[in-house]
């Protein structure tokens, strides 16, 4: 039997907002990335505010893109994607990074790409079934053209991983 553990969570996203922000955007972005699945007129509750008021924020945030969507935080263990790695990958040249991002938003496995500074130009972070299937992604993004070198670190253990952004 498949035990599933999930909690919703809108994820936000605080760019050039955030000095603007007011304190009731806080506040909804503070209680919705708790519990997504509050309802407008909980959340007036909370924050002391009216219905409509509480509803033309979170139309507002999510408008501007502060408010990206709504996803349930899935249990990547549970559901059987046992192997969590980052890979950094070395390109070759800028040219090539609008191809490289566009394969790495096509392939299910990789959760995140960053381009960062230090010893490599990307970070990838993955999600897998098992060692093989992590060694079939690694063999793929090795002939994606302009990767020339990758390195590999396994996750062990986590002990804390969260889309949760400090509001304060």
């Amino acid at each position: 039997m498949l035990a599933v553990c999930f909690t919703f969570v809108k994820f936000v996203a605080v760019e050039h907002y955030d000095r603007k922000m007011k304190d009731l955007d806080r506040q909804i972005l503070t209680l919705l990335q708790d519990d997504a699945r509050l309802s407008l007129s909980e959340i007036a509750e909370r924050v002391g505010s009216s219905v409509p008021t509480v509803s033309d924020h979170v139309k507002r945030m999510e408008e501007a893109g502060t408010i990206r969507g709504y996803h349930a935080v899935v249990d990547a263990v549970i559901c059987g994607l046992d192997v969590a790695a980052f890979l950094f990958v070395d390109i070759e040249s800028s040219a090539n990074y609008d191809s490289f991002r566009r394969q790495c938003r096509a392939r299910k496995e990789i959760l995140e790409c960053h381009a960062i500074t230090g010893t490599a130009s990307h970070l990838l972070k993955v999600r897998v079934k098992n060692t093989s299937a992590l060694e079939q992604l690694l063999s793929a993004v090795q002939q994606w053209k302009g990767v020339t070198r990758t390195q590999t670190s396994v996750v062990l253990s986590t002990h804390k991983e969260t889309p949760i952004i400090s509001l304060d």
